[in-house]
């Protein structure tokens, strides 16, 4: 088993074709198709079936999926960290972040800690929240910033940074332009985008079964910038945290969410049952000092 036949797996995972998957790790498809047959070979049977939407995991794809992933995860920490060491002028912290966190609220902490310790190296690995956490349960990360449903329970412990209100995204054109705030019912109306990777979109969902409130979702998207092109485009409204919203275009406005409210806790959650760094405590530090 090769590393490269590992990666290959895992971008048809991911991609869920062999086409797309080619093009993400820039390699030719029956280079690709060559690779897989070989791994499978190695495995004793077959890891995808495919059909007219797509490739699907076979029960021994699906079995093999989850180690092989934590495989190529090490494998990327180990090269990782033999180019820091060769560096040894910087020391670095690894921060996994919320793919649903916006930047806005925490880049001028970031800037401000690195100003106060130019010799550290902050690297962030944007995920999904559950992989963030399988990586710092692992010792890959040093930190995560994220929006959990739920506090994690030991070994983790969480600081809670900030508040973060929802607010309806939409295009500067849009008829909600001339409203101070917007109920959840004033949305009936519109084309909504639905936003897959929200945390809270199951507690969207209950708050308007409960309402007997029915959203139409035009388009759906795990991405948050293919959202906000949406928006831009005047293609429908968004619900979204309020710092993910871009502050510097004239294209797309927001208004609060009212009746309801909805907010979400934002928390910086790390390992306690292992040594901290130094560097680590640092920047924890200077997150209670930001916010």
């Amino acid at each position: 088993m090769e590393m490269h036949q590992i990666r290959y797996f895992l971008a048809v995972c991911d991609k869920g074709t062999f086409t797309r998957a080619a093009q993400a790790v820039y390699v030719s498809q029956p280079s690709m198709t060559q690779a897989i047959k070989k791994l499978e070979e190695e495995l004793g049977g077959e890891l995808f079936v495919r059909d007219r939407g797509g490739c699907h995991l076979t029960a021994l794809g699906r079995l093999v999926e989850p180690n092989l992933r934590r495989i190529f995860l090490e494998a990327q920490a180990i090269k990782a960290e033999a180019i820091r060491f060769t560096r040894l002028n910087t020391v670095p912290i690894r921060v996994g972040m919320m793919n649903t966190i916006g930047s806005q609220s925490l880049n001028p902490v970031f800037a401000d800690f690195q100003r106060d310790f130019p010799r550290i190296e902050l690297e962030l690995i944007v995920d999904t929240e559950s992989n963030l956490l399988r990586q710092l349960d692992a010792g890959y990360l040093d930190l995560v910033i994220s929006a959990p449903i739920a506090l994690p329970v030991r070994p983790f412990q969480s600081l809670l940074l900030y508040r973060e209100r929802y607010v309806v995204v939409f295009s500067n054109q849009h008829r909600f332009k001339q409203m101070q705030n917007i109920d959840l019912k004033a949305l009936q109306s519109e084309p909504y985008l639905d936003r897959l990777n929200c945390e809270l979109r199951e507690k969207l969902k209950s708050v308007c079964r409960d309402l007997h409130i029915e959203l139409y979702a035009a388009y759906r998207s795990n991405s948050e910038e293919w959202i906000l092109n949406m928006v831009r485009a005047g293609m429908g409204v968004a619900l979204m945290p309020e710092f993910s919203v871009p502050k510097d275009t004239e294209l797309v406005d927001y208004r609060n969410l009212i009746d309801p409210e909805i907010i979400r806790d934002i928390h910086a959650i790390f390992q306690t049952q292992v040594s901290p760094k130094p560097e680590r405590q640092a920047l924890i530090a200077k997150l209670q000092q930001g916010f």
